[in-house]
């Protein structure tokens, strides 16, 4: 059984003048256990929207996500929220962290709403991302690279089915953004969790042996019109 199935997926957004403008468009799409796939599309062009879909964050307009076999279309936002928190693993593009909050107690918090808290695997991750001698911080007396890590810590915290990854690069310097986007795949490995990474960084993207087009699964976005920032990127990994 796949971890991750969409079918007929939909979402539109009304814009400033009363017409509805088409953002989501997604046949189908399936992920594996243990598949990581890379998905390329320049800022603004949904990628966002797709993963906040996906992790029931967003309800759409049409169409069905199922995540470990469990729909996520079909249930209430309570059901969401334990779905989300019980398989899937979200590093937020925004970081999303508790400002009252140490980096400790956020990765923690984080496995509250899943197995529940363990400190040990806590540390260990945030260790493993360069943490170690910053576990009482908390965000504000953080870097904005150190904030992106602690981000990936609690995504993994609650070893996840599924991982979604907003742009979790994006922050980061070259050494830092490898670190992370390693761990990322090294846990993903260890849990034979399926990873969507999402991301218009050609260096990061290069990383993945599966790197799709949004417009490839994407009909409402790019439908007769090519993705320039794909072509470019395809013809360098070429």
């Amino acid at each position: 059984m796949p971890v991750l199935e969409i079918s007929n997926l939909k979402k539109s957004y009304v814009t400033p003048d009363g017409a509805r403008s088409a953002v989501i468009d997604v046949p189908q799409f399936t992920l594996e256990a243990g598949e990581q796939v890379a998905l390329a599309g320049a800022s603004g062009s949904g990628k966002t929207t797709l993963l906040h879909l996906i992790a029931g964050i967003l309800t759409p307009d049409s169409g069905h996500i199922v995540v470990a076999g469990e729909e996520m279309t079909a249930v209430s936002e309570a059901g969401r929220d334990r779905l989300r928190a019980q398989t899937i693993g979200y590093v937020f593009q925004t970081f999303n962290l508790l400002q009252g909050y140490t980096a400790l107690e956020n990765v923690m918090l984080g496995q509250m709403f899943g197995g529940g808290a363990d400190s040990g695997r806590a540390r260990e991750l945030l260790a493993r991302v360069g943490l170690s001698d910053r576990l009482n911080y908390r965000p504000r007396q953080l870097s904005v690279g150190q904030q992106q890590r602690v981000a990936v810590a609690r995504a993994l915290a609650n070893q996840p089915k599924l991982v979604l990854a907003d742009e979790p690069t994006g922050n980061l310097d070259r050494r830092h953004a490898l670190e992370a986007l390693g761990l990322i795949r090294e846990v993903c490995d260890e849990n034979r969790a399926a990873l969507l990474l999402v991301s218009h960084d050609q260096d990061a993207l290069s990383r993945f042996d599966q790197v799709v087009s949004l417009g490839e699964v994407n009909r409402a976005l790019y439908a007769g019109t090519p993705d320039k920032e794909w072509i470019e990127f395809s013809a360098t990994k070429n």
